[in-house]
C-alpha cells in the first residue's frame, strides 16, 4: 500500500479494564474499539463525558497500556519512539508551570526535541503568530485566560512540526469566543497539511470541523464514518418559519398545521414537519398579506445521531436489568 494511502492512526479491538475499589471490581472503560485516521483529515472522536475518549487517547499515546488489542502510529506500534516523534499532543487537563512566559514555556518544550538557538527562536515566533499569541509572548501563563492557555498549549503541541496533532477535549470549558479561536486554529492546521484528531463532547463544533467522526458511548464504538453519511444530510426533518404582521385570524389557520407556535413580540415563529404543511402555511401568509421573514429547514445533525444512539443504549441496558 502507498505510504500516503496508509492510515496514520490504526486502532484494532482496543480494550481497557480498570480495577477499582477495595475488591478490585473490573470496570470496562474501553470495549473493543477499532478505527482509523487517514492522512490530511480532521477526525473527531466524540462521546459524552466518561465514554472512554481520554482513555483511548492515553493508550494511543502510550501513557497507559491496553488490556487487549493493538494500536499504531504511522504504521509503527504505539511504543515505538519513531512514531511518536511525528505527533503533537495536548492532553485534556494540561498543567503548565504558570510563572513561565509563553516564550519561555515553548523554549522549554523545544529543548525536548533538540531545537536550539536561532532555529528554536524562529519556530517560537512562528507558533506564537499562528495561535495569535504574539502580543502575550512575555506575559506569565498565570495571567492567561482559559482560551489563551489552550492556544499556547496547541503551540506546544506543534513545536516539533508534527504530521499528526492529537487534541483531547481542546474546547472544554471555553466560552464561545475561545471555542471559535480553537476551531479556526484546527482549520489552519488542516490547511497547512496537518492531520488532526480531537476528542469532544461538543457536537456542533465537530460537525463544523470534521471530515469523519467516530462516536463512543460506554466504551463501545457506536458510529464511525463521514459526517454527511452519518447524519443523512439530505433529509429535512422540520422547517422553521418566522412571520411578521400576521393577523390573529390567519394565525388560527396556521396553528393546526404547526408542531410548535411561539409568539416573539410582533412576530410569530412556527415549526412545520411536512412539505404539505409548509405549502399550506405559505398560502395563508400570502392571502393574509403577512411578511415571511425567514424560512429555515432543519436537517439531521450529529446531535440527532448522538441522542438516538444514547437512547438505544439506555433501552438495551434497561432491557437487561428487567
Amino acid at each position: 500500500m502507498d505510504e500516503v494511502a496508509k492510515p496514520i492512526v490504526k486502532i484494532q479491538n482496543l480494550r481497557k479494564v480498570f480495577r477499582v475499589g477495595f475488591w478490585g471490581r473490573r470496570v470496562m472503560a474501553v470495549d473493543g474499539v477499532s478505527l482509523e485516521v487517514q492522512r490530511g483529515e480532521v477526525f473527531g472522536f466524540l462521546g459524552p463525558n466518561g465514554a472512554g475518549k481520554t482513555t483511548t487517547i492515553k493508550m494511543l499515546m502510550g501513557l497507559i497500556y491496553p488490556t487487549e488489542g493493538t494500536a499504531s502510529l504511522f504504521g509503527r506500534p504505539i511504543g515505538d519512539p519513531s512514531g511518536k516523534a511525528k505527533v503533537g499532543f495536548l492532553p485534556e487537563s494540561p498543567y503548565f508551570y504558570d510563572y513561565l512566559t509563553s516564550r519561555e514555556f515553548l523554549r522549554f518544550y523545544g529543548h525536548f526535541f533538540g531545537l536550539l538557538g536561532t532555529a528554536l527562536d524562529k519556530r517560537i515566533d512562528e507558533l506564537l503568530s499562528l495561535v495569535g499569541m504574539t502580543h502575550a509572548c512575555d506575559l506569565q501563563l498565570r495571567k492567561f485566560s482559559k482560551g489563551m492557555l489552550q492556544r499556547v498549549g496547541i503551540a506546544q503541541a506543534l513545536i516539533n512540526d508534527p504530521e499528526l496533532v492529537i487534541l483531547d477535549e481542546p474546547m472544554s470549558g471555553l466560552d464561545p469566543i475561545g471555542r471559535k479561536e480553537v476551531r479556526d486554529l484546527i482549520l489552519r492546521l488542516k490547511e497547512s497539511g496537518k492531520t488532526v484528531m480531537f476528542s469532544s463532547h461538543i457536537l456542533h463544533d465537530a460537525e463544523l470541523l470534521c471530515d469523519r467522526v467516530a462516536m463512543i458511548m460506554k466504551g463501545k464504538l457506536v458510529a464511525c464514518g463521514h459526517v454527511s453519511e452519518l447524519i443523512a444530510g439530505d433529509t429535512t426533518h422540520e422547517v422553521e418559519m418566522v412571520i411578521d404582521r400576521l393577523l390573529p385570524e390567519a394565525l388560527e389557520r396556521i396553528k393546526p398545521l404547526a408542531g410548535k407556535v411561539v409568539l416573539q413580540g410582533e412576530r410569530v415563529m412556527v415549526v412545520l414537519s411536512s412539505q404539505q404543511a409548509v405549502d399550506q402555511a405559505l398560502e395563508v401568509i400570502r392571502s393574509a398579506k403577512a411578511k415571511l421573514v425567514a424560512l429555515t429547514p432543519h436537517k439531521a445533525s450529529l446531535e440527532d445521531l448522538f441522542i438516538r444512539e444514547a437512547k438505544g443504549i439506555q433501552s438495551a441496558v434497561g432491557a437487561r436489568v428487567s
